[in-house]
């Protein structure tokens, strides 16, 4: 097998190896028989016919790739892949206590793998039953009626329940270094189809040392999967058209479940399919945009929209049944973009009726070949340009502020107010600083490449209008329509770096991509002018080094040392101080409740429940009675000893010393922060 096709088959086999896990857990899970052996028994099967289906060879009208693909190329990809992941194993961190995303994603993985069904039951039982004194739900963790209904899509706790079978925490924590070595392969596969194959290498470094991709790869963050899924799609969908009729529809069908799987594992995810609907319809009517004729293209849109269809509506049923609450959340935001995707179906729909019919057909297809003819293509090139210029420009004619309604919104406002008074800013809660999206861009890819990918953005955009490099359609407007709708609304607490995660699936990746497509076009003019293989090979490092080291002087500062270490084995002595048998815990402090109650309930497997505001220690002592009355021994925990000590003897169960990402608002990150986590711990005797 030569190292083109070893190239092009171990940068999709990653993703579907995910499609082929999320199609056999999702179902299981619905069950409530998300469990090892069912699970994996399913999977291998599974997993070896969509390797089959997606990695075979049967040359089609297109077949043009790989050509001249060198051994270094490939040896480089993975050469960058490897060292990647050996650096990300080396200082993974051990987000394992709810605070934020990461450790929310842990313990909802935790509870999967060791119970596989949803919701989570509150145990009321352990308490004495219900008590007016109690709560069981913790922030990313809701409870609803007698349940406890985790915050999340359920896609990236199913991928990680995997590495907690295999190895317990330590598998669980490996399982991000694993996802982004896979996706800095996928990416080098990726621009070695659309870039060309010796560009492959740089493309994975580049990748790989941007702080967003460093930052969330040692870490459960969701953007991972969704951007292997990404990526993996648009690679197989790029082979179908290399392929013969059989093998493109299988292609096609699973780039679309890909890429429609993403739902699962974020449902902002379907803002970003949307240009994948349109372009399978189009698909479906005409392959001259494509590149291939149109009976061929038909079938592989029915393919693509089959399977994307039926990826996001997976998606969508697991969080309508299972993360409804996380959903009704989210309301303000997904509501709109459940519109926005109706109505894409639908006029996709129209759009495709009208293409077929014999009188519109023909109209409209004259229209759009008119766009291919002076000044449409210049002007979509200056368009681009402005889009740029205009993000660009923002902070000065705009200030983006968000007025807090519920709750949670008010929790975020104070937590910015808190920032804003320590960087000593004006203190305002509301203030979300979108206006400044391009510019954390730029913090994290560089200025070189921003700039090289708005100009390659423009070409594209010009040439694709003539007719030419129509293996690009899809992957521009995908970036495009993804760049532009999140640099207007981040829709994320506006802290870095923890606002670069959402620039990680789709743009980071799109504008490194174009950028290393604008750099390989200069490049080559630059040889046919005359230049030789040597000065060419120097301007090529040169290139790359200047897209690079702004993006890796960007990404030391925030990415050493690593964050919350001794979390697993802190948590492990708190479980052993709580203890075995028939243990009921209590946690009487706010802030120590929303950290430990899913993490006591989760990985100490005890029942667990915290105190509301304004309960007092004759509540306490109520419950108390009561767990006793149940046959079970209360534990009550607490932030200091003074939390405990009217309870029993306080006793100190887990004494956390580490570091934590640092928080910044209207400058680059720039280290890491003290993090210290005290727990304390009494028996009350009976």
């Amino acid at each position: 097998m030569g190292a083109g096709r070893v190239l092009t088959r171990i940068s999709v086999a990653p993703a579907l190896l995910i499609v082929a896990w999320l199609a056999v857990s999702l179902p299981l899970l619905m069950a409530g028989w998300f469990r090892p052996l069912p699970v994996i028994g399913l999977f291998l099967p599974l997993a070896a016919g969509a390797l089959w289906l997606g990695l075979r060879e049967r040359p089609g009208p297109a077949a043009r790739e790989p050509v001249g693909t060198p051994r270094w190329a490939t040896a480089g990809v993975l050469a960058v892949g490897l060292v990647f992941l050996v650096v990300e194993l080396a200082l993974v961190s051990e987000q394992i206590v709810p605070r934020r995303d990461p450790a929310s994603y842990v313990q909802f993985a935790v509870w999967l793998s060791e119970h596989g069904s949803l919701p989570i039951p509150q145990d009321r039982a352990a308490f004495g039953g219900g008590d007016p004194a109690l709560t069981y739900g913790s922030p990313a963790f809701y409870q609803r009626g007698e349940s406890i209904v985790p915050q999340f899509m359920a896609g990236l706790p199913m991928v990680l329940a995997l590495g907690h079978w295999l190895g317990g925490m330590t598998g669980l924590l490996a399982v991000a270094p694993v996802l982004g070595a896979c996706a800095v392969v996928a990416f080098g596969g990726l621009a070695a189809r659309l870039v060309g194959p010796r560009w492959a290498p740089a493309a994975a470094l580049l990748l790989a040392v941007t702080l967003p991709m460093l930052w969330a790869a040692r870490s459960s963050y969701s953007e991972l999967v969704a951007l292997l899924l990404f990526l993996g799609g648009l690679s197989l969908l790029h082979d179908a058209r290399n392929a013969d009729v059989a093998a493109a529809r299988g292609r096609a069908f699973l780039a679309g479940l890909a890429l429609g799987l993403i739902v699962l594992v974020r449902i902002d995810g379907l803002r970003d399919v949307l240009p994948v609907l349109a372009f399978a319809g189009l698909l479906t009517v005409t392959g001259v945009a494509w590149g291939v004729p149109t009976p061929f293209s038909r079938r592989v849109g029915y393919a693509l929209g089959g399977g994307l269809l039926l990826g996001a509506g997976a998606g969508l049923a697991e969080g309508f049944v299972l993360s409804r609450p996380y959903l009704e959340y989210l309301s303000d935001s997904l509501d709109p973009l459940l519109m926005i995707s109706a109505a894409t179906v639908v006029l996709t729909a129209a759009l495709v009726l009208a293409l077929r019919n014999r009188r519109t057909g023909p109209v409209l297809l004259r229209a759009a070949g008119r766009l291919a003819r002076p000044p449409f293509p210049t002007a979509a090139a200056v368009l681009t340009v402005l889009v740029t210029v205009g993000f660009a420009v923002r902070p000065l004619v705009q200030t983006v502020v968000r007025v807090p309604v519920t709750q949670p919104d008010k929790d975020t406002a104070a937590y910015i107010e808190f920032l804003q008074r320590f960087e000593k800013l004006p203190v305002d809660g509301a203030r979300q600083y979108y206006e400044n999206s391009l510019i954390w861009v730029a913090w994290y890819a560089g200025v070189p490449a921003l700039l090289a990918a708005t100009i390659g953005s423009a070409l594209l955009a010009r040439r694709l209008l003539r007719g030419r490099d129509p293996q690009w359609l899809l992957p521009l407007a995908v970036v495009a329509w993804t760049s532009v709708t999140t640099l207007w609304r981040p829709g994320i607490t506006p802290d870095q770096p923890w606002a670069s995660r959402r620039f990680l699936p789709v743009v980071i990746p799109g504008l490194l991509l174009i950028a290393l497509w604008a750099t390989a076009r200069a490049v080559r003019a630059y040889r046919r002018n005359g230049h030789g293989p040597r000065a060419t090979r120097a301007a090529a490092v040169g290139a790359v080094t200047v897209l690079a080291v702004p993006a890796l002087g960007m990404a030391i500062p925030s990415f050493y040392p690593p964050v919350e270490r001794g979390s697993v084995a802190g948590v492990a002595g708190l479980c052993r101080q709580i203890g075995d048998g028939r243990r009921s815990v209590v946690i009487v402090d706010k802030l120590t409740g929303e950290r430990f109650s899913q993490v006591v309930r989760g990985m100490c497997g005890r029942p667990a429940a915290r105190t509301v505001a304004g309960a007092r220690p004759d509540d306490v002592r109520r419950i108390i009675g009561r767990i006793r009355a149940a046959g079970r021994t209360p534990v009550v925990l607490g932030a200091k000893p003074d939390d405990v000590a009217p309870y029993g003897r306080p006793r100190h169960a887990l004494r956390l010393r580490a570091r934590q990402d640092g928080h910044t608002l209207v400058s680059p990150p720039h280290g890491t922060w003290t993090y210290n986590v005290d727990v304390w711990l009494a028996e009350p005797s009976p």
